[in-house]
């Protein structure tokens, strides 16, 4: 049996056991969903005209092939907000309650004009789509109103009892985002503009650009005021490693205490930027699709999703089998668990090699962090010379 029949059959099973029939209908739409993770597993493309040379079937031609995938993708009954989130839950079913889910949220600029914004779970270095939305935008700035209803799915694709701490850059710097992580229970780390306006205690307002601490230094603010919301800063700028080298100050608004470990957890916002980049050249070549229409783009985004979730699932079985090197060439861990288990299933069937749980991750701390050398991993962790304002 050929490696793609029988990871299609893996992956049927699972959309079967896992999806409700009442939400995806006709079970021809999880059969395609299942032909466009494999066509995207060995093509190493979202070009979908070349995902029909890995479909075994009875289409004899290629234009009949491409022609399945064109119309799931323009399918208005294929909605990834139902779809997606009980294949989330299952990957994240041994997660317990009350455990810290950092969640980052940014955009990313597409071809033609379109911008994605996407929420996505921070894991092992790498960042796993949660929710997402597809609109016609002239920059990547965007407003309150354009990404609520990204919060709303996030919310509802988690699952129930995790601490959320939400993570993100000065674009999403918004009142109403604060105020909604507070009705719903959410934390969150968000970074704020040298222009932005803080209110300390008795004090007039300043911005943020005349706290700046020293080359080095951080600074610690307790019960501040931005926006109207009382909340605890947390401001550092780094002693950069070049001498000319421009410094970006930090300046993280938080609704928690804030300390040395909130800049530390800030900084896990920049693994939302290695999925996005799996998006593009490091991975899935999205521009490839070519497509021009807000709903196919967010279907394919649904399709880089399902394939984001299956490779780090299967590539988190690799590690914790102690097999990473068959598909690693670092002596160390070099490759994301993405690429271990895109690695591993494109080999796995042709090669008689052993078959790992197609949707899980373990919620343990990373047992093999990612390094880029030795030398690097070496160094001492950046120390801060610390002063804080006002009580916790």
């Amino acid at each position: 049996m050929s490696g793609s029949l029988q990871m299609y059959r893996t992956l049927v099973t699972t959309f079967w056991e896992q999806i409700p029939r009442r939400i995806f209908g006709d079970i021809r739409r999880l059969r395609t969903l299942a032909w466009a993770v494999i066509g995207l597993c060995f093509e190493k493309t979202a070009n979908f005209s070349k995902w029909g040379e890995a479909v075994i079937g009875n289409a004899k031609y290629a234009a009949s092939r491409e022609r399945r995938f064109k119309r799931w993708l323009y399918n208005e009954h294929v909605t990834p907000a139902t779809f997606y989130p009980p294949l989330l839950q299952a990957v994240l079913a041994d997660w317990k309650p009350g455990q810290r889910a950092y969640v980052a949220l940014d955009t990313s600029v597409l071809p033609n004009g379109y911008v994605l914004i996407r929420t996505a779970l921070v894991y092992r270095g790498r960042a796993l789509p949660v929710a997402w939305r597809v609109f016609k935008h002239d920059s990547a700035s965007v407003s309150y109103e354009d990404y609520k209803l990204v919060l709303e799915q996030t919310l509802e694709a988690l699952p129930d009892g995790q601490t959320v701490v939400l993570l993100a850059d000065r674009g999403f710097l918004h009142r109403q985002l604060m105020q909604f992580a507070r009705q719903v229970g959410w934390h969150y780390r968000l970074r704020a503009k040298a222009s932005t306006l803080v209110y300390l205690e008795k004090h007039q307002g300043v911005r943020m650009s005349q706290l700046r601490p020293p080359k080095g230094h951080a600074h610690f603010y307790h019960g501040a005021r931005v926006l109207g919301e009382k909340v605890h800063l947390a401001l550092a700028t780094p002693v950069p490693e070049e001498e000319d080298k421009e410094i970006n100050p930090w300046y993280v608004v938080s609704d928690e205490p804030t300390d040395v470990s909130t800049l530390d957890e800030y900084g896990l916002r920049f693994d939302i930027e290695e999925n996005f980049l799996d998006d593009k050249s490091n991975g899935f070549q999205v521009e490839a699709s070519r497509l021009d229409d807000t709903q196919a783009i967010g279907r394919l985004f649904f399709v880089l999703a399902v394939a984001t979730l299956h490779f780090t699932s299967v590539g988190v079985g690799v590690v914790k089998a102690k097999m990473r090197r068959w598909v690693d060439t670092h002596w160390d861990r070099g490759a994301s668990y993405l690429k271990i288990g895109w690695g591993w299933l494109r080999q796995q069937y042709r090669k008689g090699w052993q078959t790992f749980t197609p949707f899980w991750i373990d919620p343990a701390p990373d047992p093999e962090p990612a390094i880029a050398s030795r030398r690097q991993a070496a160094q001492p962790k950046r120390a801060w010379v610390v002063s804080c304002f006002g009580l916790p």
